[in-house]
């Protein structure tokens, strides 16, 4: 089995979303895993001369080839990093993952498992009182959708909202990881 490893956050060692891709990908014992950091090799923003780059190829056939893909998606300022949004830019090709025929679009890359670690540093889940302004899980199960997957998701909020929160979101989230079916 392949499984494809994105990070994205720009904290190093302090990521807790790189902690959670971490404990997902170790659950994978004996995959062959391609890792991807976004943060320290970051790619371009998308633009005509990038658009069909072989850097840009790369990307592209690097998420086709993998079983399963694990996303380390921190939330800022309410959406996922610039990095992540360059690699989704990436990945989101006509005729390859996705086409569109009569009746609207159709996802091409069905069959594929993606499991995304999201971080938040205040409360954005359903119910919450700042729930209008998570663009993060919401973005990116619509552009995973898309293409015909369904993410699924760890999620660790509270991590900035005091120690127990911090604590509470992170045994949450470790839990969410356990129950992950390998």
């Amino acid at each position: 089995m392949k499984l494809l490893h994105i990070d994205s956050s720009i904290t190093g060692e302090g990521s807790v979303s790189r902690a959670l891709t971490a404990s997902i990908v170790a659950r994978f014992a004996g995959a062959e895993v391609i890792v991807r950091d976004l943060s320290a090799a970051p790619l371009p923003h998308l633009d005509l001369t990038a658009m069909g780059a072989d850097e840009s190829n790369a990307v592209l056939e690097e998420f086709l080839a993998a079983d399963t893909v694990v996303i380390g998606a921190p939330m800022y300022n309410f959406t996922i990093p610039s990095q992540l949004k360059a690699w989704i830019d990436r990945i989101l090709v006509a005729g390859r993952t996705f086409a569109y025929g009569e009746n609207g679009p159709e996802g091409l890359a069905g069959g594929k498992r993606v499991i995304v670690a999201i971080s938040r540093g205040g409360f954005y889940g359903a119910g919450a009182a700042w729930a209008s302004l998570e663009h993060l899980e919401t973005y990116l199960t619509g552009v995973f959708g898309f293409i015909g997957i369904t993410p699924e998701y760890v999620v660790a909020e509270g991590l900035k909202a005091g120690p127990d929160h911090q604590a509470a979101g992170l045994d949450r989230a470790n839990a969410a990881i356990t129950a992950l079916a390998a």
